[in-house]
């Protein structure tokens, strides 16, 4: 099996309320891309990012697996960085800058040898970089997207014909409540898939997920953490081992991708715990098959 992602390689200054981190790696491409790594290879990574970019960064996605061909450098630019600051709610958050860098005029080129992957993840970038990728894409199996608030409200027709092309959406109940200006989330939800996406999943924090198909509704838990150190990432943690479990089974079925939802949902937990990736790194197969049942007890109980 193979998976490919697409997505924002970047540096990012970190503040919460216990402590702060700096130029520490960070971007979709690279969340997805770690979290998935868990289950499935090969992941070709697909980004750009500047000759300021550190080299153990570079060395630590070569040491996971990931394939970074398509990982373009750009002499004499900077990297995209990012840096935010959390409230007490860490639902809650301030952006403090944004410098795009070589990410601005990114060109999405997916090797020749890439554009039959088995999955491929389109992380939340701009929709109309999303529809390059699509018209590279000689064959696949199965895609899953991500997307924002912004390209909601800035470049909506472009992200209609994404979702006419894509298996999967991945959003928040507040998008979700924003692209169809309906308030209840299943009937949000229905309009969604209306626009064509075959499963919907809408992400609500720590009150879990929820996934849709044509006529199923599927309620995730949320993993009941008593300290959540860092948000940044949880949602694409979740893209990423939602998708790399999938990959790894070669199962589409409703039940299996319900599966997945709990995968995804294991893996930003973990996520949360320390800042960047750092706990990405630290994992065992055991540790997230453990947390994985743990999922299970949290919603199994017998009918008398």
């Amino acid at each position: 099996m193979s998976l490919l992602v697409v997505g924002s390689v970047a540096l990012d200054n970190v503040e919460t309320p216990f402590d702060k981190i700096e130029n520490a790696l960070g971007g979709s491409s690279t969340y997805i891309s770690l979290s998935a790594s868990y289950f499935t290879a090969p992941i070709y990574l697909v980004g750009v990012v500047g000759e300021d970019f550190p080299k153990e960064h570079i060395d630590l996605l070569q040491r996971f697996g990931i394939d970074i061909t398509g990982l373009e450098i750009i002499e004499g630019g900077k990297t995209f960085r990012w840096g935010g600051k959390y409230h007490y709610d860490l639902n809650v958050r301030d952006t403090l800058f944004t410098e795009l860098g070589v990410f601005e005029n990114f060109d999405p080129k997916i090797p020749e040898s890439q554009r039959n992957p088995d999955f491929l993840v389109l992380g939340n970038i701009d929709p109309a970089l999303q529809l390059k990728v699509l018209d590279q894409i000689e064959s696949t199996k199965f895609i899953v997207c991500d997307t924002m608030n912004l390209w909601i409200e800035n470049k909506l027709d472009e992200l209609k014909e994404v979702m006419k092309r894509v298996d999967v959406l991945i959003i928040n109940d507040s998008e979700a409540r924003l692209l169809t200006k309906e308030p209840n989330l299943i009937k949000s939800a229905r309009m969604i898939r209306e626009m064509g996406p075959k499963y919907l999943i809408i992400k609500k924090g720590e009150h879990g997920a929820l996934l849709f198909s044509e006529d199923k509704i599927f309620s995730a838990p949320a993993y009941p953490l008593e300290s959540i150190f860092d948000p940044t990432g949880a949602g694409d943690t979740f893209a990423g081992g939602f998708a790399g479990y999938l990959d790894s089974t070669d199962d589409l079925s409703f039940e299996n991708i319900k599966r997945a939802v709990i995968y995804g949902s294991t893996m930003a937990s973990f996520c949360v715990e320390k800042f960047s990736v750092q706990r990405l790194t630290e994992l065992t197969k055991l540790d997230i098959r453990e947390r994985f049942l743990e999922f299970l007890e949290l919603s199994r109980f017998n009918e008398k």
